[in-house]
């Protein structure tokens, strides 16, 4: 009994400490995408000025696979200890767990909400022999053709998947989803003519929004972006209300002690506010946040319940 009375006086004691002393090695931020692409980029866009602040280097370690599952469940069973940590794709967190039987995680049980990067709207495109200047138009031409309009995305369970469902099952526009292996595929044929539509990220979209070989009909978030100003908003568009942002952020492995937790927050949250990280980011499309623990954790789990009923009535599942 006095052992196990010892035993637990150490660790009691040796949290604190560990926490005091840390960082005293480099960290890893585990992005479960390819590089390349906006969840990689605003991880690497923040990694080196992380580092600078925390004295420290953040390394950015790429572990693809299974929509974001392989590397997200590789930071779920990591050590709590600050060391590891997770570029969080709102795709991987709060969707997947609806869409496969099995992801190798546990959302809310395995992972701390440390701060979320930024919110990225969905950009809907068409190639411009698609007789609609605007969602509007889309909208009535999907209702007098219905099933007759296929728009492409990176892959099924993406944000920009279930941001046009929700789109297509509120107004009965018919849209038919095609599923691409990733964004840039998707942007290229309906680029190529191949398919009318494409819901995507502004950044993987814009040069030919501003070469006039794509036309942007509207943005899923609540304001325009500054990278593509003439592109209204879902709201705007008379869809009140309608707002679904794609987001990227950071989490650690449950049970992580929370004063590292909330240095981790404080100093990404500086990070963002400074100008040439915002300018970063907003290329890619991303409007910077650097929000709260409490704030980032109750986004996560509102975003739960409202993802389920769109994947349900959608009938989207992957075994």
């Amino acid at each position: 009994m006095k052992k196990i009375f010892l035993y637990s006086l150490l660790i009691l004691f040796s949290a604190p400490a560990a926490a005091q002393d840390w960082p005293s090695k480099p960290l890893r931020i585990v992005v479960p995408f390819s590089p390349g692409g906006i969840a990689d980029t605003s991880a690497r866009t923040i990694a080196d000025r992380l580092g600078a602040r925390l004295g420290q280097p953040v390394v950015i370690e790429n572990r693809p696979g299974a929509a974001g599952n392989i590397g997200s469940e590789m930071v779920a069973r990591s050590a709590p200890d600050g060391y590891v940590l997770l570029l969080g794709y709102d795709g991987t967190i709060v969707v997947n767990p609806h869409i496969y039987a099995k992801t190798g995680f546990d959302v809310l049980r395995d992972f701390a909400p440390v701060t979320k990067i930024g919110d990225a709207g969905v950009l809907v495109v068409s190639h411009p022999s698609l007789p609609v200047k605007d969602l509007r138009e889309l909208i009535a031409l999907g209702k007098s053709k219905p099933g007759t309009l296929s728009y492409g995305t990176a892959g099924t369970g993406s944000s920009a998947h279930l941001a046009c469902e929700m789109l297509s099952q509120r107004t009965g526009a018919g849209l038919v989803h095609v599923p691409y292996k990733g964004g840039g595929q998707a942007i290229a044929d309906t680029v190529g003519g191949q398919i009318p539509l494409a819901c995507t990220a502004l950044a993987g979209a814009n040069q030919f929004l501003k070469s006039g070989r794509l036309r942007g009909l509207g943005l899923s978030s609540a304001r325009r972006a500054a990278g593509a100003p003439d592109v209204p908003t879902f709201i705007e568009s008379g869809l009140p209300g309608f707002v679904v942002d794609s987001w990227v952020g950071i989490l650690a492995p449950a049970k992580t002690p929370q004063a590292i937790v909330d240095r981790l927050q404080r100093e990404i949250a500086a990070v963002l506010k400074e100008p040439e990280v915002r300018e970063r980011l907003g290329v890619l499309g991303i409007e910077p946040v650097g929000n709260s623990p409490e704030e980032f954790a109750a986004q996560i789990r509102a975003d739960l319940e409202r993802w389920g009923p769109v994947v349900k009535q959608a009938g989207i599942r992957i075994e």
